[in-house]
């Protein structure tokens, strides 16, 4: 949402755009936690007037929820996406997978991170990430079921594989990139009982950059 800062905001009569002040809104999440999104520091971080937050979003509780809205379209359809991606194995499903969680793979650790910060001061966001996560977790499940793992089997493995990667995020990890692809094979191994072929490895590596 970077893009959305491009236009000069001392244009006369510019009062922003939604996507300006929820780009705002989500730094400030982002730096400082969800305490620091009020709408007079918005104002002043984009050197607008507070009136013209009122052109986009209702009140605060709006801008809050429309960051919920973008915490779930920029970290969930990606994992969604993945489970439906075409692959010939479940090793290969399994890579796809593990890719979103990469450098450049559209999933963003500090944006689900943050959220999950917040969930601990509000029920109602908790209520959202549980849904979310369920969600998350139901797509995961149609992956191994696709690919003729029972439900019960496709359920446990699609929690190990999700709570290994959301693991990874709460717990900060701070793992060079080369040494974590080097953890793979075993990690799909251990995910989905199948070894991933050095074809597919190398399909892997291409796609997400092996240096």
């Amino acid at each position: 949402m970077a893009d959305a800062f491009d236009i000069d905001p001392k244009a006369k009569g510019w009062r922003g755009s939604r996507e300006v002040w929820l780009a705002a809104a989500r730094d400030a999440f982002l730096d400082s936690g969800i305490d620091a999104v009020k709408i007079q520091p918005l104002a002043n971080r984009l050197g607008l007037s507070r009136t013209s937050f009122y052109w986009f979003f209702e009140d605060r509780d709006a801008v809050l929820q429309a960051l919920l809205e973008d915490w779930d379209e920029t970290n969930t359809k990606p994992i969604v996406q993945a489970s439906e991606a075409f692959a010939e194995t479940i090793a290969e499903a399994a890579l796809n997978m593990i890719a979103v969680f990469l450098p450049g793979g559209g999933f963003e650790n500090k944006l689900d991170l943050a959220i999950r910060g917040w969930a601990h001061q509000s029920d109602a966001v908790a209520a959202t990430v549980n849904t979310t996560d369920e969600m998350r977790l139901s797509a995961l499940r149609a992956m191994f079921e696709r690919f003729g793992y029972s439900v019960d089997e496709s359920d446990v493995r699609a929690r190990t594989m999700y709570l290994v990667q959301i693991g990874y995020i709460s717990m900060q990890v701070q793992e060079d990139l080369n040494l974590r692809l080097t953890r793979i094979p075993n990690y799909v191994k251990t995910f989905t009982g199948h070894a991933p072929t050095q074809s597919e490895l190398d399909r892997f590596h291409a796609r997400v950059g092996k240096v």
